[in-house]
């Protein structure tokens, strides 16, 4: 990953606040509260909202990033809640050092380089039990408008590190798509996801062989 990237995100969760709140992503939580929990894996993890929330449900969570400052952050917020997640800096490398076989994943607003981002998933996919469940959010490629008229809604600003629906199929071509759908939803996730905005939403399950 460039170091302009970890650069970025270094900064952004060095301030004192936590840049999407402490509380769940909305779509994760309605989607892990109805599963058995088992053994979790968040990629891109931030601050950790969303990893310490699958922590007090009972989950075994592990978690990466590339940015050391949203370590910090997601440790801290652990701590406040008294549970424990395994948390590493890095890419995708840092899989080597996680278990083989995860129940779960959760992609949430995890906005890979284009460049990088099919390998990225089929590594993720390697990790991941058949059987097992994906539960995504992120921004579709259609937001591009919607933060153009209002930049507090957040996202990023180039076109190609949003994702379409025609990415999605092809990259998790071997999945079976329990939930899929494009979609405009109102943003409330602390200081840079503010307002209307356009997602990609799917929960999906490996298939077998």
């Amino acid at each position: 990953m460039e170091q302009r990237w970890i650069d970025q995100w270094n900064n952004r969760y060095s301030q004192e606040a936590y840049a999407y709140g402490k509380l769940p992503n909305a779509y994760l939580q309605e989607q892990i509260d109805k599963l058995t929990p088992g053994l979790i894996l968040f990629p891109a993890e931030g601050e950790g909202r969303n990893a310490v929330y699958a922590a007090r449900r009972g989950w075994t969570v592990w978690a990466f990033d590339i940015s050391q400052e949203g370590q910090k952050k997601a440790l801290q917020l652990a701590a406040e809640h008294h549970v424990h997640i395994h948390y590493l800096v890095g890419g995708i490398e840092t899989l080597d050092n996680m278990p083989d076989a995860f129940d779960a994943m959760a992609l949430i607003y995890a906005h890979i380089p284009p460049d990088l981002r099919s390998a990225y998933h089929q590594a993720l996919d390697k990790r991941l039990k058949p059987g097992g469940i994906i539960i995504f959010e992120a921004f579709s490629k259609k937001h591009i408008n919607y933060v153009t008229k209002n930049e507090k809604v957040g996202g990023p600003r180039e076109p190609s590190f949003l994702f379409s629906l025609d990415e999605i199929k092809s990259d998790f071509a071997h999945y079976t798509f329990l939930e899929l759908q494009e979609t405009e939803i109102e943003l409330r996730e602390g200081l840079y996801h503010n307002g209307l905005g356009c997602v990609i939403r799917f929960v999906a399950r490996k298939n077998n062989g």
